[in-house]
């Protein structure tokens, strides 16, 4: 790890936690904004652009919306609460970054001056809504869930063509993941694949454990979703850390960043020169011993502190040598009592 290596990018996804209620949105930005995240990501969604009556629920939880379509509409937010929305962020100092789901919501968030644009897992092959996004000439997340690496290498080539600035996060599109299809390998596999890219990981576990993990295998960037508490409504809440958890999660990663900055020199023992003269021993008798006896491992044992006579390491260099006097109990055993 590079000292110059950059903080990690943390990311925290409201995604549909807010329930389509413009106060409760607020008063997340509020929320993790005190965090120390140095991002809060949001999902525009313009039901008529990206869906229809057609499509399924993901986890039918809703008490209230008939249909996919129009739990889409209530998750909805119009231009001028999307610049107040912004306006907030902006005021709080964290950046807003958005995942859209249509051209008509690229078209939205280019109208309040997104800076960064997230491509969810599902729109990894709407080659349509890529272009629009890479036309922007803004830097792209892209989430890679639910694509093989043909789809994968065919996305990132296609972006690649309009020199986005371009970060791919390994995902699993699995509320909430369980262990076994985290995928804590893939982010190994992407830094080989994608060596010119920022990979990072996006995850749904709802635990701590994963971004640290991911961080300690060279992920740059984090996302995950967070909710006030698990037991709240909405087809994310399982998987996703609290606000109490967030901040935790910064502090930890931070730690880790410190941590992965300064690697260690193991050659260079400096630092424990007069600990290793605490911590280490030499060697002594363990029993009452005669001139003349030669010793044999039995007769050995090692006392603290170091530099007291033969050190415990050079225990075999005395072994069927004579005492040249006679040595009681746990004395030291110094190169002058060997004949």
């Amino acid at each position: 790890m590079k000292n110059n290596m950059k903080a990690t990018d943390i990311i925290v996804e409201i995604g549909q936690a807010h329930e389509g209620s413009l106060g409760i949105l607020h008063s997340y930005i509020d929320a993790i904004a005190d965090t120390g995240a140095n991002a809060i990501k949001f999902q525009t969604h313009i039901a008529e652009a990206e869906s229809s009556a057609l499509e399924p629920f993901r986890i039918n939880f809703s008490y209230e919306d008939a249909s996919r379509f129009d739990y889409w509409k209530r998750m909805s937010f119009t231009k001028e609460q999307w610049i107040g929305i912004k306006q907030h962020c902006d005021e709080k100092e964290i950046e807003f970054i958005s995942s859209p789901f249509s051209q008509a919501a690229v078209d939205l968030l280019e109208s309040i001056n997104v800076q960064r644009y997230k491509i969810g897992s599902g729109e990894v092959n709407n080659f349509l809504m890529l272009e629009k996004i890479a036309k922007t000439g803004k830097p792209i997340i892209l989430s890679s869930g639910m694509s093989s690496y043909e789809e994968l290498d065919k996305a990132v080539q296609f972006i690649g063509e309009f020199g986005n600035d371009l970060s791919i996060l390994q995902c699993t599109t699995s509320y909430p993941t369980p262990a076994e299809r985290i995928g804590l390998n893939v982010i190994g596999e992407l830094k080989q694949r994608y060596p010119d890219h920022e990979i990072g990981l996006s995850e749904h576990t709802g635990r701590i454990a994963t971004c640290t993990a991911a961080i300690a295998l060279g992920a740059s960037i984090l996302e995950f979703h967070a909710v006030f508490d698990r037991r709240m409504f909405g087809p994310d809440a399982a998987s996703s850390l609290t606000i109490d958890e967030v901040k935790e999660l910064v502090t930890a990663v931070r730690f880790l960043e410190k941590a992965l900055q300064h690697p260690i020199d193991k050659t260079d023992i400096g630092p424990y020169v007069e600990l290793k003269k605490i911590f280490e021993k030499t060697l002594a008798i363990n029993k009452d011993l005669k001139k003349g006896h030669v010793l044999t491992f039995d007769d050995l044992e090692a006392k603290k502190p170091a530099l007291q006579g033969i050190a415990a390491s050079s225990f075999r260099s005395v072994l069927g040598r004579k005492l040249s006097k006679d040595k009681q109990q746990f004395e030291f055993l110094k190169e002058i009592d060997l004949a």
